[in-house]
């Protein structure tokens, strides 16, 4: 671990379930200039949780470290939980990220019941989120190359999800399975210039036809998932969250 982001950890006032990264990193195009982001959750003090002023549910805190930004957010573990229960893929990556700053016993526990909060309905989060970048990356002029790979990044999650009911978010290991002819060359130059690179508009086309052909795609992988209709992990995050809380 760069002892930066550790340093960025001490300063939190209360105890982590978990720390992972996010964002670039995790997803396998991180560029020189790339920030961090740290997601996970946290313990608030028992006073907090039952006494009558309002916890801090959501920490929120910008650090900079010797030129390193650092963007940390995380959940009380009751609201993080909540969140599993819901179509939210963001969490479920920052769960399962493999790049781990922080962790317990209960995150180990936490993966396991995870498992149960995974809905063929979390596809709607992965169009959602790939209709959006698109939408971004059509309007802009020059185009970026950023909002394109997280166009391919979400889609390939989410089919891969539907498919397998696994989170994999890093896309050089998800083009492992699906081989896109363009997106190594496309990774290679995100990972070797700085966030805001332009394309050039040559290529638009073939995007737009491969954004298409991926879309239908996780359409199809959402109707013939055997994931649940319904997240099945609620009584175990329940149980688990009284157990925290009773020992912390």
């Amino acid at each position: 671990m760069d002892p930066r982001l550790d340093e960025a950890l001490k300063q939190e006032p209360f105890p982590f379930l978990f720390v992972t990264i996010s964002g670039a990193h995790l997803y396998g195009f991180p560029s020189p200039d790339s920030d961090y982001d740290l997601r996970g959750a946290h313990l608030l003090p028992t006073e907090e949780v039952l006494g009558l002023f309002t916890a801090k549910e959501t920490l929120n805190a910008i650090h900079e470290r010797e030129g390193l930004e650092i963007d940390l957010v995380t959940h009380d573990a009751r609201k993080f939980f909540t969140m599993m229960l819901g179509r939210n893929g963001y969490v479920m990556e920052q769960l399962y990220s493999p790049l781990i700053l922080r962790t317990s016993e209960g995150h180990e526990r936490l993966k396991e019941i995870g498992k149960q909060c995974l809905t063929r309905h979390h596809a709607r989060h992965y169009l959602g989120f790939s209709k959006n970048q698109w939408q971004m990356f059509e309007r802009e002029h020059p185009k970026r190359l950023k909002p394109l790979l997280y166009v391919f990044r979400v889609l390939l999650t989410g089919i891969h999800l539907m498919r397998t009911g696994e989170i994999e978010a890093n896309l050089i290991h998800l083009n492992e399975q699906f081989k896109i002819d363009f997106l190594p060359d496309l990774i290679a130059q995100k990972c070797e210039t700085d966030e805001q690179v332009e394309l050039q508009d040559s290529e638009i086309t073939l995007y737009a036809d491969a954004y298409a052909h991926y879309t239908n795609m996780l359409e199809s992988a959402y109707e013939e998932s055997d994931l649940p209709e319904m997240p099945r992990g609620k009584k175990g995050l329940n149980e688990l969250l009284i157990e925290l809380r009773l020992a912390s």
